[in-house]
């Protein structure tokens, strides 16, 4: 009895108010390392099983903005923060940002798998210079938006001899959900055994070991007909921008390099293309229809249909269908991740974290979300945003500037922000759409959304604007000229085709 008193004046103690507050006095209090404050009688609990975190700010102390992510919003949002105002303390299961309208190029080595990916401490130099700035290798996994506080645990999984995860809380004074979503699999059996996603650098690096191993493999003397075509058999599932430029890519890596390489089996190799519907449903009528012919021309099978089921050499269609395949690449969109759906928020459609027009999620205080796990809550009366790049990095910019003008207004802190004015809400602007479809060709669609008119272009004028267009969009001038380079040694030499 006595125990749950001192636990309950303690939890009392540690409940801050504007300007922050202190844990118990700590050896580590200059560093922001200290034990986990009993917040709740939970927490001591957690006290005893050794738990450790970063505590809440004190007063004269910088304001610290906790962002869950290092994708186009997370990345853009920590670019732009006002570091003499907040510490910033990211929590990712990865230190980099990947520049994903690139990834396609890498399955097949026009680029290097480094290219597209930027480290989070040149992107925010703060994480590795700043005192109380960090970049934490961990997931969040729970939160506690009464005490300010999250749960994470460390990511090690994949590593030899990998240790056990450990716990540890974070508190924060704004927090900022930006981990995006995960790929869509509807449900369907087997797709998450079996097929490789397109979204991260290790499912790039697993592609293009595949694609190699295959084109390896079936060439061994003694390997039957049957099997020598299962396994070129390239498959793709959806017919978005990543699925049409991935076909593309693959295409010409057939046209270019694999014929000349591998000659004895470039009669074999051969990609498919299954849509639901139409390939590339956003863009200009005129322009799918040109990047229809144009796959077909590159020797891409287009078939419209459902997949039902996949095991592990083939996948089953809604006609009945079987479709043998070697590699099966799933790029049918995304949707929220589990960890978003357990949230104890409200939802958008599509379950989505819910938030206001200035991005705050407003059942509780001092939490934003942005990118592909936050959707606008139907009481603003606007549309869920589609789940592009160019949404999530200006909900980031937007977000940024929106942070700093509350912590220039006194209100950097936790509960601070009460009567900060935060000026006008988010608007979203769509500035058009570029895919490409291989063979130094490329679409460019310039309208504001699918019912307005504008600017559309397709063929070799295009191909030139994506490559220009992206090339001053990758983040740092180191990786500008990694991707220059590697363009032009693909042009001169053809594309790398070790197994590495």
């Amino acid at each position: 009895m006595a125990a749950s008193s001192l636990l309950r004046s303690l939890s009392r103690l540690s409940r801050r108010g504007c300007g922050g507050g202190a844990w118990p006095t700590s050896p580590f209090r200059h560093r922001g390392l200290l034990p986990y404050s009993p917040f709740s009688t939970a927490a001591a609990d957690a006290v005893e099983r050794g738990f450790a975190g970063l505590g809440p700010t004190a007063k004269g102390e910088k304001a610290r903005v906790v962002v869950l992510g290092t994708g186009w919003a997370g990345a853009r949002l920590m670019k732009d923060l006002d570091t003499t105002g907040y510490e910033v303390v990211c929590v990712s299961p990865r230190n980099h940002m990947v520049f994903t309208p690139l990834l396609a190029s890498t399955c097949v080595g026009t680029l290097e798998f480094r290219s597209v990916a930027e480290p989070l401490a040149r992107i925010q130099p703060a994480v590795s210079k700043s005192p109380g700035s960090y970049f934490l290798l961990a997931r969040c996994t729970a939160v506690d938006p009464d005490a300010h506080t999250i749960d994470c645990e460390t990511v090690t999984e994949g590593e030899k001899d990998a240790l056990k995860p450990w716990k540890f809380k974070v508190a924060y004074d704004k927090l900022v959900f930006a981990c995006g979503a995960e790929a869509s699999t509807f449900g369907i059996r087997g797709v998450t055994d079996h097929a490789i996603f397109l979204r991260e650098v290790h499912h790039a690096q697993e592609i293009r070991r595949k694609l190699l191993l295959n084109l390896m493999l079936s060439d061994v003397p003694g390997i039957s007909e049957e099997e020598k075509r299962r396994l070129l058999h390239c498959v793709v599932v959806g017919g978005g921008p990543t699925g049409v430029e991935f076909s593309g890519e693959l295409s010409d890596f057939i046209i270019r390099d694999v014929k000349q390489r591998y000659s004895h089996v470039k009669d074999y190799i051969h990609v498919t293309l299954i849509e639901a519907n139409e390939i590339l449903s956003s863009f200009d009528v005129r322009l799918r229809q040109y990047a229809t012919n144009q796959l077909i021309k590159s020797g891409v099978r287009l078939v419209r249909g459902i997949v039902k089921d996949v095991q592990s050499n083939k996948l089953i269609l809604d006609n009945g269908e079987e479709v043998p395949y070697g590699l099966l690449v799933w790029s049918t969109g995304v949707g929220a991740s589990s960890f978003v759906k357990s949230l104890p928020f409200p939802k958008s459609p599509g379950g989505r974290i819910g938030v206001d027009e200035w991005l705050r999620v407003p059942s509780v205080r001092d939490v934003f979300a942005i990118g592909d796990c936050s959707g606008f809550l139907e009481s603003t009366g606007k549309d869920v945003l589609p789940a592009l790049a160019q949404v999530a990095e200006r909900q980031g910019k937007y977000l940024a500037r929106l942070l700093n003008h509350i912590m220039k207004a006194g209100g950097g802190h936790a509960n601070c922000e009460i009567n900060v004015d935060l000026g006008p809400a988010f608007v979203y602007k769509h500035l058009g759409s570029m895919a490409t479809v291989g063979r130094y060709k490329a679409l460019v669609d310039l309208r504001q959304s699918k019912e307005s008119r504008g600017i559309s272009l397709a063929g070799f004028v295009s191909w030139f604007i994506w490559r220009s267009a992206y090339l001053t969009r990758v983040i740092s001038w180191r990786n500008r000229l990694y991707v220059a380079i590697n363009w032009l040694t693909t042009l001169l030499f053809g594309r790398d085709i070790s197994r590495i």
